[in-house]
C-alpha cells in the first residue's frame, strides 16, 4: 500500500499556517462572511491532514507488526495484521478517492432528485429503487439523509423525490450520478413475465451557502402551497404547508414539504432553486466552452449514464466509463464508490489527456 502520490502534505501545512496567521490579524472579524469562509476553508483542510497522519501512523504500525511475524510467526497476531490490514486499504481507498474531489462546491452537501420516466409503475418502482440504492450509499458513509420532498407513485414507487445528503465531500461524489439510469428486468407488475426497460434521471446539485451570489427576481416566481404527501405518515395531509416554486423564465419547479412551517420549507424551496440556477449556468458555460474549444460533448443532461441489468444476466454498466460488475444486489445495496471513483478517475484523464 502506497500512501501519498499526488498529496502534498508540505503544501498542506504552510497553507493552515498562512490561514492561521491571517486569522490573528487585526480586523480578521470586521469582514465576518469572508473571515467564516477562511475558518471554514482552514476547518477542512486541517480534516484533509490530519486523515493523512491517522492513515500514515496506522501504515508504520502495520509495518513493524508484519517485521514482527516474519521474525516470530503467530497466528493471533497473523489474524489481527490481516484484518487491520484490510480495514485500512479501505480508508486508503476512501482518502485517495477524495483526492480527486477538486471542483469548487465539492465538498458541500448534496441536493439529489429522481425523476422516473415515462413508463407509468415501472418507472415509478425504478425510482423508488434508487432513492434506497443512494440511502444505503448515504448511511454507510455516515452521511445523513433529509427528505425534501416526496410525491407517491400511482400504484406502486414515487412520482418524484428530491432528498438533501448532509455530509463532508457529499455533492463531489454524488456529481458522478447525475443523468439518466437504464433499468432491464422481469417486471414484477406483469402477469405475462415479460422484460420491460425502464428510465429514470438523476439530479444532482451542491446545497449552496449564504456567500454564494444567485440573483431571482421574486416577479418571477409563481409559488403554490399545498398539503403534504411524502411517505412515512409524518404530518401528511394535515395541513397546507408544503411549497412550490416555479421560475417562470426558466420552467424549473422546486418543491419542499420537509418542514412543519410553510415559511421554512419556502426558504428550502429557494435554496434548492438556487442551487439548481447555478448548476444550469454552469452547464451553459460548459457547452458554449466546449463549442469554441471544438469538442463534442458525450455527456450531456437528459443523457443514458449507467443500464442496470437483472434479465437476462446481471449487470451494472457505466457508459462514461465503460465499468461494469456483475455484483448487481451490492449496488442496489449502495455499492456505489468503485463507479464514483472510475467516474472521477475518468474526468480527471478529460481533463489531462496524455
Amino acid at each position: 500500500m502506497v500512501l501519498g502520490g499526488r498529496f502534498d502534505f508540505d503544501a498542506l501545512s504552510e497553507s493552515i499556517g498562512m490561514n492561521e496567521a491571517k486569522m490573528a490579524e487585526p480586523g480578521f472579524w470586521d469582514d465576518q462572511q469572508s473571515a467564516q469562509k477562511l475558518i471554514d476553508e482552514t476547518n477542512s483542510l486541517k480534516t484533509k491532514r490530519d486523515r493523512f497522519k491517522e492513515l500514515s501512523d496506522k501504515l508504520a504500525d502495520l509495518k513493524v507488526t508484519l517485521e514482527l511475524i516474519s521474525e516470530d510467526p503467530d497466528s493471533g497476531m497473523q489474524d489481527e495484521f490481516t484484518t487491520e490490514s484490510a480495514e485500512l486499504k479501505k480508508k486508503l481507498d476512501r482518502y485517495q478517492l477524495g483526492l480527486l474531489l477538486n471542483g469548487k462546491y465539492d465538498h458541500n452537501n448534496a441536493i439529489l432528485e429522481i425523476h422516473p420516466g415515462a413508463g407509468g409503475t415501472e418507472s415509478q418502482d425504478w425510482g423508488s429503487m434508487l432513492l434506497r440504492m443512494y440511502s444505503r450509499w448515504a448511511e454507510s458513509h455516515g452521511y445523513t439523509v433529509q427528505t425534501l420532498d416526496y410525491q407517491v407513485g400511482e400504484v406502486a414507487g414515487i412520482n418524484s423525490v428530491a432528498i438533501l445528503i448532509s455530509g463532508n465531500d457529499a455533492y463531489g461524489y454524488l456529481r458522478s450520478e447525475k443523468g439518466v439510469h437504464r433499468l432491464v428486468r422481469i417486471s414484477p407488475f406483469d402477469s405475462a413475465g415479460r422484460r420491460h426497460t425502464s428510465f429514470a434521471s438523476v439530479d444532482v446539485m451542491p446545497e449552496l451557502n449564504d456567500d454564494v451570489s444567485i440573483k431571482i427576481n421574486p416577479d418571477e416566481l409563481k409559488v403554490d402551497v399545498y398539503r403534504s404527501s411524502g411517505a412515512g405518515g409524518q404530518h401528511v395531509n394535515k395541513t397546507s404547508s408544503a411549497v412550490r416554486i416555479t421560475h417562470i423564465p426558466t420552467g424549473i419547479v422546486v418543491a419542499s414539504q420537509a418542514q412543519r412551517s410553510q415559511l421554512q420549507n419556502r426558504q428550502t424551496a429557494m435554496n434548492m432553486l438556487k442551487s439548481k440556477l447555478y448548476e444550469r449556468e454552469q452547464e451553459k458555460k460548459q457547452a458554449e466552452r466546449a463549442k469554441i474549444e471544438g469538442e463534442q460533448l458525450d455527456i450531456g443532461w437528459g443523457s443514458q449514464i449507467r443500464s442496470y441489468v437483472f434479465h437476462p444476466y446481471s449487470m451494472v454498466k457505466d457508459h462514461r466509463t465503460n465499468y461494469e460488475t456483475a455484483n448487481i444486489n451490492g449496488v442496489m445495496d449502495g455499492d456505489l464508490d468503485p463507479f464514483i471513483n472510475a467516474y472521477l478517475q475518468w474526468q480527471l484523464s478529460q481533463k489531462n489527456p496524455e
